[in-house]
């Protein structure tokens, strides 16, 4: 997962904003995502490891995420601590029209181990971005969740959409782990 060359691993925390948790967006897969990744975050922390944490300044009129809206703000105990980069995305990826590239090469990182919020939105995008990049990805499955989608009138629940999106990137995009199993290989590296 995150041994080999190239530092030590890069935590990319994805969109864990206030404004996803807006009832509108419907049921939700994983509840424990948060806890999750707040344990990786402490670990990270622990160690001194680069940590990254990517917000979505959404432009579209009608979105909970805007800059201007309490949904901008970071979910609370997930917040940057001194130290610890912030990069603003206006689009999906946090790759298009950020310095992201730039300051993770200028530190000789490889490894991307992702986290965040939505499992087929953003952090999907993260990943293919950073895999299309040439970084080596990690996504943590229960670091991550969703909602439901409809399509016509076909309905698509959130554990369906959730484990669809990681499959898509299995493999191709990234390795995709738990938070055991991360916290595990940090243990033994």
């Amino acid at each position: 997962m995150i041994s080999g060359t190239g530092g030590p691993p890069l935590l990319l925390l994805v969109d864990l904003q206030r404004g996803i948790d807006d009832p509108s967006k419907g049921p939700r897969n994983n509840p424990d995502a948060e806890e999750a990744i707040q344990r990786l975050l402490t670990i990270w922390r622990e160690q001194g490891f680069p940590i990254v944490h990517v917000r979505h300044d959404s432009k579209e009129p009608d979105s909970l995420l805007r800059g201007d809206l309490p949904g901008f703000e970071y979910k609370p105990g997930l917040e940057p601590r001194e130290g610890e980069k912030e990069f603003i995305k206006h689009v999906n990826g946090p790759f298009a029209g950020t310095e992201l590239k730039s300051w993770i090469d200028e530190r000789g990182l490889k490894t991307i181990v992702i986290c965040g919020l939505v499992t087929d939105h953003c952090v999907s995008t993260t990943a293919r971005e950073a895999e299309n990049r040439g970084f080596d990805v990690v996504v943590v499955e229960d670091g991550t969740a969703t909602f439901g989608r409809t399509l016509g009138d076909k309905e698509f629940d959130a554990d369906t959409i959730h484990w669809t999106a990681l499959a898509h990137l299995n493999g191709e995009f990234a390795e995709i782990v738990t938070t055991q199993q991360m916290v595990d290989e940090m243990k033994s590296s």
